[in-house]
């Protein structure tokens, strides 16, 4: 088989590259190796909201419907994105997992399950959620209650009256943590190290948005406004052992760290709902030794560890352009990133933005 353009993955980051090249007349095809478009979405935790205001978070083209809430539900998102795939006649080859893609003279070889596609360019939109990343812990073999990691988790009822660890206090692991203790749950939150967090509205103001108008200033005056900021909208976290990386906010952004985006897991912290407890020593048969001599039971862990892009399987690291989105490295190889680049302002709308200047670029070539 022959096209101009493969696209590997049909989440919002496919669907946006292929709905551009669409609109720029660019013949492609959109690989799915799950059998519907957006996987992920699918399967990420029933509460799960966007955290980014949906004026800001829509594809290229279409806006979010007027009639949603500001804060887009996860069960909206899939509609929109089934609606948007249909909307400009998106139609994957599902079912189709890439093993490999390298140089064939002037073009790019995709060998895959289902036989080998030539290509002029080829983009990668896998997303940064494509393999969960679950680090190994002492002890953690002989735990006797329920392990699993975040990306299998779907609702708290399960969990009610029980005793959950949470390991890790990234956006995902404090929005399971909240909703665990929204449904009678007992959880507990493990903090390895120092994590920004801030209000997902600051002063009734989307903090997205003021991500937006706060980048133009020099990163230092950023970094050393923003804590004091915070302190004042969300109180002194240090009291409840969380405390601040020493890297500023912008500085651990742009170092691919994006800040915990408080939905109202601070407030159930403060009010004691919330457990927190430093780095895990060792797993026990009952539960876990922390650092500092602390130690107690548990009935289940869920490790909210983050995940790895995946790439590394299929895509050599002489093709890899660098980063995401359109740079010298891309243009001059034919491979782009789309979606993997993650700033306070949205992932969605960052998405949105790549995918129009990656199509571009490949339509102007």
């Amino acid at each position: 088989m022959d096209t101009n353009v493969v696209i590997v993955g049909a989440g919002p980051a496919g669907l946006a590259v292929g709905a551009c090249l669409k609109q720029a007349g660019v013949d492609f095809t959109i690989l799915e190796k799950a059998s519907e478009v957006a996987p992920a979405w699918r399967r990420h935790y029933r509460r799960l909201h966007l955290h980014t205001v949906k004026s800001f978070s829509s594809l290229p083209f279409v806006p979010f419907p007027k009639n949603h809430p500001r804060y887009v539900p996860r069960e909206k998102v899939v509609a929109y994105l089934d609606a948007y795939a249909e909307r400009f006649g998106l139609k994957p080859r599902f079912g189709v997992s890439v093993k490999s893609i390298r140089r064939a003279g002037e073009g790019l070889l995709i060998e895959t399950d289902a036989g080998e596609i030539t290509a002029r360019k080829v983009v990668v939109a896998t997303g940064n959620n494509a393999e969960p990343v679950v680090p190994t812990f002492p002890g953690i073999e002989v735990f006797k209650g329920e392990v699993l990691h975040s990306a299998a988790y779907t609702e708290a009822a399960p969990y009610t009256a029980k005793n959950v660890l949470v390991v890790g206090m990234g956006n995902t692991g404090a929005e399971i943590a909240l909703d665990l203790a929204e449904s009678g749950a007992r959880p507990t939150i493990s903090v390895r190290k120092g994590v920004h967090i801030v209000p997902r509205q600051l002063f009734g103001v989307p903090i997205q948005m003021v991500d937006i108008a706060s980048r133009p200033m020099p990163q230092a005056l950023n970094d050393w406004m923003f804590p004091k900021i915070l302190d004042l909208a969300l109180g002194r976290l240090d009291r409840y052992g969380i405390v601040r990386p020493k890297d500023g906010i912008l500085k651990q952004i742009d170092a691919g760290r994006i800040p915990v985006i408080d939905v109202g897991t601070v407030a159930a912290i403060k009010a004691g709902r919330i457990g927190i407890l430093p780095d895990i020593v060792r797993f026990t048969g009952d539960g876990a030794k922390f650092a500092h001599g602390q130690e107690k039971n548990f009935d289940a862990v869920i490790f909210a560890t983050g995940y790895r892009p995946g790439y590394d399987g299929f895509l050599p690291a002489e093709l890899r352009p660098g980063k995401s989105g359109v740079n010298a490295g891309a243009s001059q190889l034919g491979v782009y990133l789309v979606g993997f680049y993650n700033p306070v302002t949205g992932l969605l709308r960052e998405i949105g933005i790549e995918a129009q200047a990656v199509a571009k670029d490949i339509a102007g070539r």
